[in-house]
Order: structure tokens, then sequence, then C-alpha cells
């Protein structure tokens, strides 16, 4: 099968968001390859703050906030790979 040689043209934010994580996609990634890097860092660190609050690394009425911190911080997974990408 021959690789895929469709540009994908990033969204600048987008890129700017990516970038907090170290990733930096060419024109040659597809946005859905990204999408699902991005979202295994998303719950490896849900599953991280898991495990602290069952190791009573800190309070559990604490634990909804954390939540909501990392949530924000993946932003990013609120939009469609396709919407990562100028048509």
């Amino acid at each position: 099968m021959a690789p895929d040689r469709r540009l994908y043209r990033y969204h600048e934010d987008v890129l700017t968001a990516l970038w907090t994580y170290g990733v930096r996609p060419t024109d040659h990634t597809p946005p859905e390859l990204v999408r699902g890097f991005i979202n295994d860092l998303y719950r490896h660190e849900l599953r991280r703050l898991r495990d602290q609050l069952l190791n009573n690394e800190f309070p559990k009425r604490e634990y909804f906030d954390r939540v909501v911190a990392i949530r924000e911080r993946y932003r990013v997974l609120s939009l469609r790979p396709r919407e990562w990408v100028k048509s």
C-alpha cells in the first residue's frame, strides 16, 4: 500500500496547542494520527491522576478540579480532526 501523500495545512492555533505537548506534525501527518496520540496522552494523565487519588496523594475533594484542569489543557481534543486542518 502506497503512503498517503496528502498535504495537511494545520490551523496555527491547533499547531500552537500541539506544540505544548511537543508534537510537531508535518504537512504529511494525518490529523487523525496526531489526535490519537494526544488522546493517549490525555488518558494517561487521567489514569495517573486516578492512581494518585487511590494512593491518597491528595484529598478526594480536589479530584474534580484536577480533572477539569487536565481537560482544559487538552481542549484541542474537543475539535474533530478535520477541524484541525484548513480545507
